[in-house]
């Protein structure tokens, strides 16, 4: 007989209205929109007692004397029970719990928020908390596996997850209800139920029916449903017992079916048709209480014994009563005389299960069907047997297997349980800088271009285009008619795509705004069953991704280009001028994990693919939440937990992490949504989003910008900050790189600015390090060193007393200047301008060395900006400083090729394997003596540096933009000679050398290259050997050398162009040279004394310069 429905009482305000049973099924506990708890003796109870838990009560759970509330301020509460005592706080969210269940123990409560997330908190230990991520929508319900492993969620995002507590992880998800934005918009509350005690079945309201989920396997196993419901399930509960399967519909439909035979048992309307918004049976399992959205609460008595006592008297007529083993005992004994159950033992039969059997329930029960539904399903055969026992002594499976394993235990092996890693769902395609497709206002596109809005509600279906400059182009409004859900907008156009449909299909549209015809519009039908998946925009071209695993490309005419098969289904893609950046799913990933692969192409004119299919690197347990380029077009993502990485493309193409936004944000459910990224300035621009992973389109969110840090180890330290200083400089300047090899125009100023900014970062760590007594590390930090640095190392070194450092960094010093004569080619020489030196001062064009030379010019020139004004005047003389390099200077073209000039390398070894340094010391040694003695023979010269107040000579003929052979010798003494200063004329007299009666005696390095043409320093140095040594007795041959050059280069240019050519001929005509000798050697004698002294003034002056060029190593800040 059917079961009583009790009148309805008013308990609450109009709202949602949740109940419950308290243990003992002795009170009834209600919560409703007036923020109160009500507790119930009975449904005649006319003064319940109440606990105001807040401005409204969305959700309750009562288990073990603990009251669990969820209320409006954002807190999930526990009160005693049934005193009512406030007993803590137990977690908060960023917006309200919608849900709050306890799991069988009452040790656990789990809450579902507007927030997206669902929180597993340990109720001895609110500190203890778990959080589930990975809805993108309010959480609609939550529930427990009995057995404490599994927690099953439902959300606005329209999925039914089944997640691993302890891992935290995703372990199944079903795309089950409908999209909304809220719960308060949702056409279902959809309160999903476990079975009880064993938590076999897991019960989904859908639409008008139930679907049930095995545990384990999660497969739809069955579906129970009702002809008389058309309204949408609201609310499902499980009777203590398991066996029946209680439904609340939006229409006030309750139906009561029994699980085993999938048959309504019972239906009921509510009185006044009003929406069941909650369930709860009483521990009996005799009655079920149940609320409307008007406040009120009814009772359904009588709902166990009435079922249960029709099913029983249905199994007396087919079978005499008897008790438990003789029912076993009789079914084994007549088991093979039944010409029905003769091969129920297969296991085809067992297998099938309650998806087999369905049409065996239907049949007017005897008592061969029911014996047979027994052997068939563990569940209903224990079913089944509490039948006879009654619901008092019903037991569940597990607890009673020791009865059921005669049969069972056959049967075991036939059914192998995979106990390994589960796979995880792939993550769907996505547009990066758009939001979720299900809300009604959304972005479609936010980047550096500008910002796609679109609209879906009963008003309008349109889709907005902003443009952050508006240069580029005006605000357009465009009319969805096509229901387009993917967007990407460039300086070129906007391009949009809608999914294909049965009658319709899958169409890409492009708004070609820069067009310069009237025709800025062409749209594209994909093949019969073809869908877009993701798109983006480069220049001059569009992409398009598709559910047949195809890539197309498009010229952003509408001109159909390239397609090719990507190897997997397409996650999402980027373009940036003419770089195309794809990540698709490369395998079935586990345990939470998502294996992505990632292409990189290039569609230039010679179309290359720079990556091809490498695994993308991201967090454990994460998975793509954005993908880009940075403004100067190097590929970066974001996932999601947060972590920027961004391609190494000097570490071969690697992937590096440069920043954490989850370390800035303040509370656990805060998210950044990025929006664009910049290298120079180092700029990460994102949207801050309190309690969401994405920002509304109203109002306006505002764009915050994060500074980057890369992960290294004890950045607290000095250290530690100056190494991620320098790496990350390295890191985020290695585009200019890539672009100037890409035929771009890069900004030498900003590239010069980085070299200076990170050498002198080196030079800060190799001061720390010598501080510290790590002269290893020291060494390791020259080797990152330009070659101009090593030498202010050097110096450093040398004053620190570390002269077996110095010695070390001077081998590095030589060997980097040997690298870059080995790197040099051969180019042609402005020779008609310029004299090439004795130690070979060409040129080399490697780009990185050009960089050098302006490095050293700005860390050591204090008086560089003085003079840059009187370079600048004329492009074709600069002066040639071996530490400086004016910065953007225009490299000259060499017209003579430097073979045939000619030039004495110092380091070339001589036949005999000797040095060729005419004191016979190796020249490391040499080098360190001279530092010495120059910095000892500044004293000497102080007085004649103050008297050099002359006007600066013209500097020469422009040298070569990186002045490769810059050795040491030259580093330390040449530049003085470079910007000596004299008060003759430029263009001396034939009085101002002595007479040279005597040819000089030819170099040692002259000497093992006489088979080489000889320079025009090379023959005037010949000529005036004699008087250079006479006028500097005590000099070895380097200082003569440094004397040599200090003086040719005072000569007119018409002269140096004389002895150029003149080594180009070989000498000449003998009468013209000794006519010019002696003109030159009349009156040298007057001016000895004051070039000598102007020498000792110059060499004072340059390592005035070189106390300022290291001077900042010892500077803390």
């Amino acid at each position: 007989m059917p079961c009583e429905r009790k009148p309805m009482r008013y308990g609450h305000s109009e709202g949602h209205t949740e109940v419950c049973f308290d243990d003992t099924g002795k009170f009834i506990v209600t919560c409703g929109n007036d923020g109160d708890v009500r507790i119930w003796e009975g449904l005649d109870d006319d003064d319940p007692k109440f606990i105001t838990v807040g401005e409204k009560a969305y959700s309750l759970a009562l288990k073990k004397g603990k009251l669990v509330t969820a209320s409006s301020n954002n807190t999930v509460q526990i009160h005693t029970f049934p005193d009512g005592e406030p007993d803590g706080i137990l977690t908060r969210f960023t917006t309200n719990a919608t849900h709050v269940a306890f799991n069988g123990s009452g040790s656990r409560v789990a809450a579902g928020s507007s927030d997206f997330m669902v929180k597993v908190v340990e109720v001895a230990d609110s500190s203890q908390q778990k959080t589930l991520r990975g809805h993108a929508a309010p959480v609609l319900s939550v529930s427990f596996d009995p057995r404490d492993e599994f927690l099953a969620s439902a959300s606005c995002d329209g999925a039914v997850v089944v997640w691993n507590i302890e891992d935290q992880t995703q372990t199944v998800s079903w795309p089950l209800l409908q999209k909304t934005n809220d719960v308060s918009n949702a056409k279902s509350l959809c309160r999903l139920a476990f079975r009880p005690v064993a938590g076999k079945l897991l019960a989904v309201p859908v639409e008008t029916k139930v679907h049930l989920y095995e545990r384990g396997s999660w497969d739809h196993v069955a579906t129970l449903s009702d002809d008389l419901l058309t309204q949408q399930i609201n609310v499902v509960a499980w009777s203590p017992c398991g066996r029946f399967l209680a439904a609340g519909s939006v229409g006030g439909s309750l139906t009561v079916w029994d699980a085993n035979s999938k048959l309504c048992v019972e239906r009921q309307k509510h009185e006044k048709g009003f929406t069941v918004c909650s369930l709860a049976w009483h521990p009996s399992g005799s009655q079920i209480a149940y609320t409307d959205t008007e406040g009120c609460l009814g009772l359904l008595d009588g709902v166990g014994t009435s079922s249960t006592n029709s099913s029983t008297t249905k199994a007396s007529e087919s079978k005499p009563a008897k008790d438990y083993d003789d029912l076993f005992d009789e079914d084994d004994d007549g088991r093979l005389m039944d010409e029905g159950l003769s091969d129920t033992n297969s296991p085809a039969k067992k297998r099938g299960g309650d998806e087999d059997e369905d049409d065996d329930f239907l049949v007017p029960s005897t008592g061969r069907v029911r014996n047979r539904g027994a052997i068939l399903d563990d569940e209903n055969s224990m079913d089944t047997i509490s039948l006879k026992l009654g619901p008092d002594k019903f037991r569940d499976d597990d607890d009673a297997g020791s009865t059921v394993a005669p049969e069972a235990a056959p049967l075991a092996p036939l059914h192998p349980v995979y106990e390994g890693p589960m796979p995880s769902a792939p993550q769907k395609a996505f547009q990066p800088g758009s939001t979720p497709a299900h809300l009604t206002h959304r972005f479609m596109m936010w980047n550096s271009v500008g910002i796609v809005r679109g609209y879906n509600d009963e008003q309008d279906n349109a889709v907005d285009v902003e443009f952050h400059d508006t240069a580029v182009h005006h605000a357009m409004h465009l009319t969805n008619s096509l229901g387009h859900t993917m967007a990407d907008l460039s300086q070129e156009a906007v391009l949009l795509a809608c999914p294909g449909t049965d009658e319709l299909a899958s169409k890409l549209q492009c708004l070609h705004f820069s067009s310069w015809d009237t025709n800025k519009e062409w749209m594209v039908d994909l093949p019969k069953g073809e869908d877009v998946k993701a798109l983006c925009l480069g220049q001059g071209w569009a992409a398009v991704a598709t559910s047949a695993l195809m890539l197309r490309l498009f010229s952003i005419g509408g001109v159909q280009r390239q397609l090719f098969s990507l190897p997997g289904p397409v996650v999402c893609m980027s373009g940036h001028g003419e770089q195309l950046l794809v990540v698709y799913h490369r395998a079935t990933a586990f345990d939470g994990e998502q294996a992505l692969g990632v292409q990189l192409l290039q569609l230039s004119h010679r179309k290359k693919q720079l990556i091809s299919g490498e695994p993308l690197p991201l967090s454990p347990r994460s998975y793509l939440s954005w993908l880009g380029f940075t403004a100067e077009g190097t590929p970066c993502y974001v996932d999601s937990d947060g972590v920027v990485r961004m391609l190494n493309r000097s570490l071969g193409n690697t992937w590096t992490p440069v920043c954490n936004t989850r370390e800035t944000c303040k509370s656990k459910s805060d998210h950044y949504w990025v929006v664009g990224v910049h290298e120079n300035p180092q700029q990460l621009r994102c949207i801050p989003c309190k309690g969401s992973g994405y920002p509304p389109t109203l109002p306006r969110p505002a764009v915050a910008i994060l500074p980057f840090k890369l992960p290294l180890c004890q950045t607290a330290t000095e250290k530690g900050q100056m190494e991620e200083h320098y790496w990350r400089s390295v890191l985020f300047h290695n585009h200019y790189g890539f672009l100037s090899s890409s035929g771009y125009e890069i900004n030498e100023d900003a590239q010069n600015e980085s070299q200076k900014e990170q050498q002198e970062l080196l030079m800060k760590m190799f001061a720390l390090s010598c501080k510290l007594d790590r002269e290893f590390r020291c060494v390791e930090l020259a080797d990152l060193m330009t070659q101009n640095v090593v030498t202010l190392a050097i110096r450093y070194a040398s004053r620190s007393r570390r002269m077996a450092l110095a010695q070390r960094l001077s081998e590095i010093a030589l060997e980097k200047a040997n690298q870059i004569q080995e790197d040099e080619p051969e180019e042609p020489d402005y020779s008609s301008v310029r004299r090439t030196s004795g130690f070979g001062e060409g040129r080399y064009s490697t780009k990185h060395h050009q960089q050098e030379e302006e490095e050293g010019k700005e860390l050591g020139e204090d008086e560089a900006a003085g003079e840059k004004d009187a370079e600048e005047e004329t492009e074709t003389k600069k002066r040639v400083n071996p530490f400086a390099k004016e910065a953007g200077s225009p490299v000259m073209p060499l017209l003579t090729p430097i073979g045939k000039v000619g030039r004495a390398n110092p380091f070339k070894v001589c036949g005999s394997g000797k040095p060729t340094s005419s004191s016979g010391q190796p020249r490391v040694t040499n080098i360190l003596d001279n530092m010495t003695s120059s910095r000892k023979s500044t004293p000497l010269s102080r007085s004649a540096g103050n008297l050099s107040k002359n006007p600066v000579l013209k500097p020469l003929a422009p040298r070569s933009k990186t002045k490769s052979q810059s050795t040491l010798l030259q580093m330390t003494g040449a530049a003085a000679a470079a910007r000596k200063t004299t008060q003759e004329d430029p263009e001396p007299s034939a009085d101002q050398q002595k007479p040279a009666d005597v040819p000089p005696p030819a170099s040692p390095a002259e000497n093992t290259e006489n088979k080489r043409p000889k320079t025009g320093f090379q023959l005037w140095l010949e000529e005036n050997r004699k008087n250079i040594i006479a006028d500097n007795p005590d000099v070895d041959e380097t200082d003569v050398i440094k004397e040599a050059m200090g003086r040719f280069r005072t000569l007119s240019a018409e002269e140096r162009l004389s002895w150029t050519e003149r080594a180009k001929g070989q000498g000449g005509d003998p009468a013209e040279l000794t006519k010019k000798k002696r003109k030159r050697a009349e009156g040298g004698g007057e001016k000895e004394a004051a070039e000598g002294g102007d020498a000792d003034a110059k060499k004072k002056k340059s390592l005035d310069h070189s106390s300022k060029l290291s001077a900042f190593a010892f500077n803390k800040n």
